[in-house]
């Protein structure tokens, strides 16, 4: 095999090494100097080249076989097994529900993907039982795993599920949406963080909040929100002496107050509210305010514009893609969250 040695790995490259060796076999492949049936060097050999890990080049090799480029024979090492460039990096997307919102994700992930991978998606409905019989059946079928760790048990309350979750080959998983409690920085990915980010949602716009009495949080019962939003609403509410009421719905025979302010999680609730104004000929940004959790486009436009409080889900996706494909750094990131005024509040 024609590869130049160690000086071809690029020590600050932001392309894990393996990939970088995944990517000289490939370059040999489509250059012809490496064809159907012939051997390339052992794990040790290419160790020894390379001045890299033998862990390395595992990685490495265990990531060619996974695309069907190489096999191993028992006993004589490994073999060119296809020179077809179209095999592509396999990614498992693991979503613990398919909202709107995962939408705009799997179809960025998609975007940013392109034409270098192969993606299925499945579904385990926030349960742990279900992830761990998809984790059994999938395992070393991908090159990469990418799992939203929201997870609550048959109470309703939330769980971690640690112990599952590193059952998943580390190298080969990303976490998106969440962090992994307590475990922020040992899996890389890209997460919200529910609490901080509504908290520092809610101060860059204290400005507009201040006109209005009473803050009020609707918090749907049984809709699998993390709690951690109703924390930062709290500590929000404290530090700026903002009367305030968390409640699980808009009740249909309850009139709204003038003076109010609506956090809402819910499209129902948001409908409800807005239908609930118009009734009373209450002016939203004036008499009532609104403020929705995740951005639509439809929100823009909806009243003459709903504000959002929300993280940005195509830069997520994006994030995701770069990270498979090695285009930068595989390590836990915080996604971007921000408050759009508009004329609701």
């Amino acid at each position: 095999m024609v590869l130049e040695k160690s000086e071809k790995i690029a020590e600050n490259s932001r392309t894990p090494k393996y990939l970088q060796v995944v990517n000289l076999i490939l370059e040999e492949i489509e250059n012809g100097k490496l064809k159907v049936g012939e051997r390339i060097p052992s794990i040790n050999e290419t160790s020894f080249d390379f001045l890299l890990s033998r862990d390395t080049v595992e990685k490495a090799y265990n990531e060619l076989r996974i695309r069907g480029i190489i096999s191993a024979v028992r006993g004589k090492g490994f073999y060119i097994s296809s020179t077809k460039m179209e095999n592509k990096i396999k990614v498992l997307l693991l979503f613990n529900k398919l909202s709107s919102y995962k939408k705009i994700i799997y179809y960025s992930i998609l975007e940013h993907l392109g034409t270098n991978a192969l993606v299925d998606l499945q579904i385990f409905h926030y349960n742990k039982n279900l992830l761990e019989n998809l984790l059994e059946i999938n395992l070393g079928n991908y090159n990469f795993y990418v799992l939203a760790p929201h997870f609550f048990d048959q109470t309703g309350r939330p769980e971690t599920c640690y112990d599952l979750i590193k059952k998943f080959p580390k190298d080969k998983l990303l976490i998106l949406d969440r962090a992994v409690e307590s475990h922020e920085t040992e899996f890389p990915g890209i997460y919200q963080d529910f609490s901080k980010d509504i908290f520092e949602g809610l101060e860059s716009g204290l400005r507009h909040l201040k006109k209005y009495k009473l803050l009020i949080l609707v918090f749907p019962k049984g809709g699998f929100y993390p709690l951690e939003i109703m924390d930062g609403f709290k500590r929000f509410c404290f530090f700026n002496d903002f009367k305030n009421l968390i409640v699980d719905g808009i009740d249909d025979n309850e009139p709204l107050d003038q003076g109010d302010c609506y956090i809402v999680l819910s499209e129902s609730d948001l409908v409800n509210i807005i239908k609930k104004s118009r009734e009373q000929l209450l002016k939203l940004g004036k008499d009532v305010g609104i403020i929705s959790y995740n951005e639509t486009p439809l929100k823009e436009i909806l009243s003459d514009g709903i504000t959002t409080i929300s993280t940005d889900f195509i830069h997520m996706g994006k994030s995701i893609a770069r990270q498979i494909l090695g285009l930068d750094q595989r390590e836990p990131l915080k996604n971007p969250f921000k408050l759009t005024i508009r004329k609701s509040l």
